[in-house]
């Protein structure tokens, strides 16, 4: 049985949000993953992963952990890794908030910071894979978590489904649930078949992510869509998809804010943007859940900094201080 401060990771709350979408005609229920110790959703399948890999002996005294990851997982490998004296090696890359950096240090994680983005893809997360692999192969003893091939990953969210499931009798008509690595996703998925549950799945991704099948492009928001399609990416898992932009997270995060008084990260804004918009779809009274992945405190300098929005969108303010119809006007136009 965990022990310690690792025994708070997961059965986070689920709240109804009686205000953000208060004309959508639905209801909405929040998992608020933030209230895991570390901060994200990223917890559970960190703690996970590190557990089955002792249980097996892959991981053992002295094995040294590593992985790529500009933020949750890292955070979330961190706090695990540093309650089992695990050594513990994050790749990172130059776009890492400063608030994520000092928390790696803070838990006396080895940080590796690649400095270019990979030549063939332009992106920094490939950068970021092959001197994961390059440490691999050199030091003996290690552990590569690789959290967008290892089912290990998808296998930590089917716990999540089941805490929603069984709060909500196993009422629940469509569940929202952002990409990134797909290991929610997945989770969830293969909960609702294995237990035949009637609820439908829609995918969040981002405008500019691979995968949905869109052409690649620069995003601004961490964990908000992908540059490379998931290993644990099936074809099948979600019953359809929901594409936002970065704008879309930052109105939705304002939204979410300015409503319901809740601080959340990135991919939670894109997730009540992408309801708000599926919503006109759905019969009134409709359950509805969304998966909301973090913390808004990591993205006080960037979604919640006025200077960093008007930076990159210009006065977009308005979008979210004069109400829903605004919004559905920000999402439509992005």
């Amino acid at each position: 049985m965990t022990k310690g401060i690792l025994s708070c990771v997961g059965n986070t709350p689920l709240i109804e949000l009686s205000r953000v979408l208060i004309d959508q005609g639905i209801r909405l229920f929040a998992k608020l993953e933030q209230f895991n110790p570390g901060g994200s959703s990223k917890d559970r399948p960190a703690l996970f992963i590190l557990e089955r890999g002792m249980e097996t002996g892959v991981i053992r005294p002295g094995t040294v952990v590593i992985e790529s990851s500009s933020g949750n997982m890292g955070i979330g490998l961190a706090q695990a890794c540093a309650y089992y004296k695990l050594r513990f090696i994050c790749v990172v890359d130059p776009k890492i908030t400063a608030q994520n950096l000092s928390l790696l240090k803070a838990y006396n994680v080895e940080v590796d910071m690649v400095q270019a983005p990979d030549p063939e893809t332009g992106e920094f997360l490939g950068a970021r894979l092959k001197r994961v692999k390059q440490l691999a192969e050199n030091l003996p003893n290690s552990f590569w978590v690789n959290q967008y091939t290892n089912e290990w990953n998808s296998c930590a969210h089917r716990q999540t489904m089941h805490e929603i499931a069984t709060v909500l009798d196993r009422k629940l008509d469509y569940l929202f649930c952002a990409t990134s690595t797909c290991g929610t996703l997945r989770g969830c998925a293969e909960y609702i078949k294995l237990h035949q549950l009637p609820t439908k799945i829609i995918a969040v991704d981002a405008v500019g992510s691979a995968i949905s099948g869109d052409r690649t492009t620069t995003r601004l928001i961490p964990g908000h869509g992908a540059a490379l399609v998931p290993q644990l990416f099936r074809d099948d898992l979600a019953d359809d998809f929901v594409r936002v932009t970065d704008l879309d997270c930052v109105v939705g995060c304002h939204r979410l804010l300015r409503d319901e008084a809740l601080l959340a990260g990135g991919s939670s804004g894109a997730i009540i943007t992408a309801i708000e918009r599926y919503a006109p779809k759905l019969r009134r009274g409709t359950v509805c859940v969304a998966i909301l992945p973090d913390r808004g405190e990591r993205y006080l300098h960037t979604i919640y900094s006025p200077d960093w929005v008007r930076q990159h969108f210009g006065d977009v303010s308005h979008l979210w201080q004069t109400g829903p119809e605004s919004c559905k006007y920000a999402s439509a136009n992005s």
